[in-house]
């Protein structure tokens, strides 16, 4: 039976993202001939793959390794804005627990998980405020700030001991994921951060990566950042849904795991193309903010997930995100951005979007505003 036939208000687990589609149908919101489809036909690609188990704690390696990594990150970041890493040290057999605890709590009625405070109140479904299929994505989602990881972050009401079990498991995994992805964001983070500041040639690597530990990633810790836990259900609608519509990331860099499903593709030279799951790799992307504050050295790329007709896909993100009064910054002047902190620019992507229906970004903040 497809997974959208339980949507709706029969108890079923499904948020209501048929009768979205179907209503935005009816309304005239479909995608109009030369808009491009969202399951399109596209090449599939693999993305830089990098080993960097020489910048994690007892990764060993000498500074020459070390120089090299960062060289090839801070190229895949130029020219792909995305790259995977091996030998992160986030075990697979933990990926495996956080895969099940995700598909158990998304089992959840759907009625607990939008009104109950599950995971502090982080549900989110589709794109409720939808005009057009354009903006719809088929998929759910728990957008969990870090700081509210805990046992005391659910409230089941009466659903009882079972799901109050349920949200134990999926907290305690939760944590250890983060740690993991956090350890894996920040020596990533400055690693490219470095590669930017170094002067002088691979022999000044050393002083380049302790400026860049002092300067970035600035403000960003265990209180600032999220988890994104993601299940993208099978869609009857695929050829024209998206999975999560095109965006680029709102924050400094984003580290992902999927699992072997699909669906990934981002925007490289003009054109859309598919990312190979790689079954032992995490993805890296660049966001928002680290395009800023590399003054577009590193890029911020539009990427999407594309629906499946058959099979259910899940992922996991951590967002490396600084405080709301941080300011972005500059890896040094002249920068073609004014001074902003993340909290205006989570503020400006709100009020575009709900003006215009889509996200401007980075060109509200340059000094020079376009013609």
């Amino acid at each position: 039976m497809p997974a959208f036939a339980e949507s709706g208000g029969g108890g079923g687990a499904e948020p209501p993202l048929a009768e979205s589609y179907l209503d935005l149908l009816r309304r005239g919101g479909g995608i109009a001939a030369g808009e491009g489809r969202a399951a399109a036909a596209v090449q599939e690609r693999e993305l830089p793959l990098i080993d960097i188990g020489c910048l994690l704690a007892g990764g060993g390696g000498d500074e020459a390794r070390r120089a090299a990594c960062a060289d090839a990150m801070a190229r895949a970041a130029s020219e792909w804005g995305f790259f995977q890493v091996t030998n992160h040290g986030v075990g697979g057999a933990l990926l495996e627990r956080l895969r099940a605890e995700q598909a158990r709590l998304f089992r959840l009625p759907f009625e607990t998980k939008a009104r109950a405070g599950l995971l502090n109140g982080s549900y989110r479904w589709g794109a409720p405020t939808a005009t057009s299929l354009r903006h719809l994505s088929w998929s759910e989602a728990f957008h969990v700030p870090l700081a509210s990881i805990s046992g005391s972050a659910c409230d089941f009401g009466e659903l009882g001991s079972l799901s109050d079990r349920a949200c134990r498991g999926v907290n305690r995994v939760m944590q250890e994921v983060a740690d993991a992805m956090s350890r894996v964001a920040k020596a990533v983070a400055v690693a490219l951060a470095g590669s930017l500041l170094m002067q002088g040639g691979p022999h000044h690597a050393a002083a380049a990566a302790a400026a860049a530990a002092a300067a970035f990633p600035a403000g960003c810790d265990e209180t600032t950042c999220f988890l994104r836990l993601n299940r993208y259900p099978a869609c009857p609608f695929a050829a024209d849904t998206f999975g999560l519509v095109p965006h680029t990331d709102s924050d400094f860099l984003t580290v992902l795991w999927q699992d072997q499903v699909g669906g990934l593709q981002l925007m490289k030279d003009a054109r859309w193309v598919a990312v190979k799951p790689h079954p032992d790799a995490l993805i890296v992307n660049i966001g928002d903010l680290f395009q800023a504050w590399s003054n577009n050295r590193y890029k911020s790329v539009e990427h999407k997930v594309v629906a499946n007709a058959k099979a259910e896909r899940f992922s996991a993100a951590y967002f490396l995100c600084p405080s709301y009064d941080a300011p972005v910054g500059t890896c040094g002047e002249p920068s073609p951005y004014r001074t902003f902190t993340f909290g205006e620019y989570r503020r400006k992507v709100q009020e575009d979007v709900k003006r215009t229906g889509r996200k401007i970004g980075l060109p509200n903040f340059l000094k020079q505003q376009p013609q």
